[in-house]
């Protein structure tokens, strides 16, 4: 009879004669002890904002990528030294080929650019990837996998890829990617991609920080009507039909004709370019060249007639704009009066003793007071 009470393997109890089991090892730590403590107590260096801005002229990917988290964080003291980061490496940028890429989800969009980015990088151009990821709405958070999908890129010497989290941000671009084009310009890339997290009506704000837009499109996935958006399509310098190989072919060839008889429904651009629509595989990597060679006649094209600069110049002052609402709305949140009265006029909202618009007017006049007293 075995007994049950044994505590130790039941293969040892006297039952079970010539049998002998040793007791196992405890589980080690999953690290180690030791290098835990080290690194517990491991000092990051603080960077000056001189070092900052020495180390991305240097083009060191360390201090830009640094340089890249000030600019996304929302601390008051990060967000003082990365504006000052900024202004001064504004007279080493503005010498890159900025360029959109976004597209439905599913449409490749990360597996297109890593082939376009090798071949950009196989050309000797450095060039600088932000890859916008979407953010939760619950946590905030993001899986940032972008990076993860474009392996070989990735280990590219000439290449540098930043995915961040949307935050939430309108068309899911990062509420500060402008600022980060700006550093990997400083940086010494003369390529940068913005890759947005999805299509739709708000997210054309990619449009207004990029020189080119390029929009991927699929075909064989149902309704082909779905894909053309005026409002997107109107923006778009280009089209690019991807997934064409294999028995896909056929009808990336059909949706190709499809999209260039839409384009030709809308107003040619103030660019006056008039946008084309080319199929390509980032599988087998074709069509990839000629999308290139079209970025740069589009950019000869709009240099020639001034374009380029003038929308530079719209850009620049629709960002202003754009950091004046940001802030305005920060203020107006961050104000300790409104953060005390605001739980009450949700109260009353949601009671249906008070309408939204009127609670909202009452919290505004009452910033507004606010305001005219710091200014008395």
């Amino acid at each position: 009879m075995v007994d049950k009470k044994d505590k130790g393997h039941i293969e040892n109890n006297p039952s079970f004669k010539g049998l002998k089991v040793n007791s196992g090892i405890s589980r080690p730590p999953s690290i180690n002890p030791n290098i835990a403590e080290r690194l517990k107590n491991r000092k990051r260096k603080v960077y000056s904002v001189e070092d900052y801005i020495k180390g991305i002229l240097d083009g060191n990917m360390t201090i830009l990528s640094q340089a890249i988290t000030l600019v996304e964080s929302s601390k008051f003291e990060h967000q003082k030294t990365a504006q000052e980061i900024i202004e001064r490496c504004l007279p080493y940028s503005g010498k890159s080929t900025r360029i959109g890429i976004t597209g439905v989800p599913g449409a490749g969009k990360s597996t297109f650019i890593e082939a376009f980015g090798k071949h950009v990088t196989g050309m000797g151009h450095k060039l600088a990837v932000l890859a916008i990821d979407p953010s939760s709405e619950r946590t905030k958070g993001s899986i940032l996998g972008d990076k993860t999908r474009m392996e070989e890129l990735a280990v590219d010497p000439l290449a540098y890829i930043r995915p961040s989290p949307s935050a939430g941000s309108l068309g899911g671009v990062a509420r500060k990617t402008r600022e980060s084009l700006i550093l990997c310009e400083a940086a010494g890339f003369d390529t940068i991609l913005i890759e947005t997290v999805g299509v739709g009506q708000s997210e054309t704000a990619v449009h207004s920080m990029v020189d080119f837009f390029l929009l991927i499109q699929i075909a064989g996935a149902g309704d082909e009507l779905q894909g053309i958006k005026r409002g997107i399509m109107e923006m778009a310098d280009a089209i690019a039909i991807n997934k064409c190989d294999g028995s896909n072919i056929t009808k990336a060839q059909l949706a190709r004709v499809q999209f260039e008889n839409a384009l030709h429904l809308f107003p040619l651009s103030p660019s006056q370019w008039s946008p084309k629509v080319l199929n390509c595989s980032s599988i087998e990597c074709t069509g990839i060249d000629m999308i290139w060679d079209m970025i740069m006649d589009y950019c000869k094209h709009t240099h020639e007639n001034n374009y380029f600069e003038t929308r530079r110049s719209e850009q620049a002052k629709y960002w202003m704009y754009e950091t004046i609402h940001e802030q305005l709305r920060d203020n107006f949140y961050h104000d300790n009066k409104i953060k005390g009265m605001i739980p009450d006029f949700e109260n009353k909202v949601l009671n249906d003793e008070m309408s939204s618009f009127i609670a909202a007017y009452k919290l505004l006049n009452t910033y507004y007071d606010e305001v005219k007293k710091g200014d008395d």
